[in-house]
């Protein structure tokens, strides 16, 4: 842990960063054996399963409950969405935002950079705190282990079909594009006309330039949120984008 930002230098990154965010999804489910092989790879695991969430027809466990058992017992930790959203609804949330870890368990939210990065107030930091370094250096091995086989067995890879929007989608990225290119276009007519006031501090040729490119820099920003409101979860890139990895929604929207 750095003093200087107050905050840790080590963060689960790249390949275990994309996968601790995939085995934390509500549609993971793992059978008797896959949990036993991925046991394995737990330090200082015990010799006690957890039991299933699913017990019929026949037992499953969740990928939140696996990556639980690297978790130190007697871990806490809430984050809530600032999504504007009621109170009633931050605790059990539609679509598993925010994040609660409880005695150790990981009841909701998914693991991304903002929560298992190096970030300050995160988990690494807290296990560090108020555990110690000895317990981060576990948290660390046995997360990279857990996930890293299980991503192994359970693939990721990235295709041409997760870069291709529906029609609604490209007709919102158009739309953005057609606005922000007749903004320009007025920009450019006003200059051309000799009536575009300067800006303080700059003179007629910086002020266009600076216009044109914040137009600009809206239409991309505003293409890439609509790429990313068009796009599934389920889309690699944007699981990508989403768990920190690598790239961003505006990556997103340029491809």
């Amino acid at each position: 842990v750095s003093p200087q930002r107050n905050g840790p230098l080590m963060g689960i990154v790249q390949d275990s960063l994309c996968g601790i965010y995939k085995i934390c999804r509500r549609d993971v489910f793992l059978t008797r054996e896959q949990v036993m092989n991925i046991m394995m790879w737990v330090p200082d695991w015990d010799g006690t399963m957890p039991p299933p969430a699913i017990m019929k027809p026949r037992p499953r466990w969740t990928g939140k409950q696996i990556i639980s058992m690297v978790l130190p017992p007697g871990l806490n930790l809430l984050r809530v969405e600032k999504d504007g959203a009621p109170l009633s609804e931050k605790f059990s949330p539609l679509n598993d935002n925010g994040l609660l870890i409880h005695g150790g368990q990981l009841m909701y939210g998914m693991f991304s950079k903002k929560t298992v990065g190096s970030s300050g107030g995160g988990v690494v930091h807290i296990i560090y705190n108020e555990f110690g370094p000895d317990q981060a250096i576990k948290f660390f091995n046995g997360t990279q282990r857990v996930v890293n086989y299980w991503l192994l067995h359970n693939g990721f890879s990235i295709g041409i079909g997760d870069t291709i929007p529906d029609a609604e989608t490209v007709r919102k990225i158009e739309a953005a594009v057609r606005a922000r290119k007749e903004e320009v276009d007025s920009i450019v007519a006003s200059a051309t006309a000799n009536t575009l006031e300067p800006l303080p501090g700059m003179n007629i040729r910086e002020t266009f330039e600076s216009k044109v490119a914040r137009a600009l820099n809206n239409a991309r920003d505003e293409a890439g949120s609509a790429t990313e409101q068009g796009l599934k979860d389920l889309n690699n890139a944007v699981q990508m984008a989403r768990s920190g990895s690598k790239g961003t929604t505006i990556n997103i929207s340029q491809i």
